[in-house]
């Protein structure tokens, strides 16, 4: 794995989740602040949940292109966007 801290490029690793973070929050197209990131030896692992597919490959794609030396793992869940379809009973 590349370091960005040997190759000059990028942050230092310990900025890394912070620029993931202002990447995802300031970006107009992806404007996400519920991901938390984590910098593992192995790369970095997102973890949250968004409202679609659609919206977390967005942001691994984002991510990637940023860090393009950077192994990204995803822990992003999709939950349910549409109202319920049936009302909840409750006993």
């Amino acid at each position: 794995m590349t370091q960005h801290r040997d190759t000059g490029v990028g942050p230092p690793d310990e900025y890394i989740e912070a620029e993931v973070h202002r990447l995802l929050a300031e970006d107009p197209s992806v404007a996400e602040q519920g991901i938390t990131v984590v910098r593992r030896e192995t790369g970095l692992v997102l973890y949250g949940e968004v409202e679609s597919q659609h919206r977390r490959e967005e942001i691994l794609r984002r991510v990637s292109e940023r860090f393009p030396d950077v192994p990204i793992t995803s822990d992003i869940g999709v939950i349910r966007a549409q109202a319920p379809t049936q009302i909840e009973q409750l006993p």
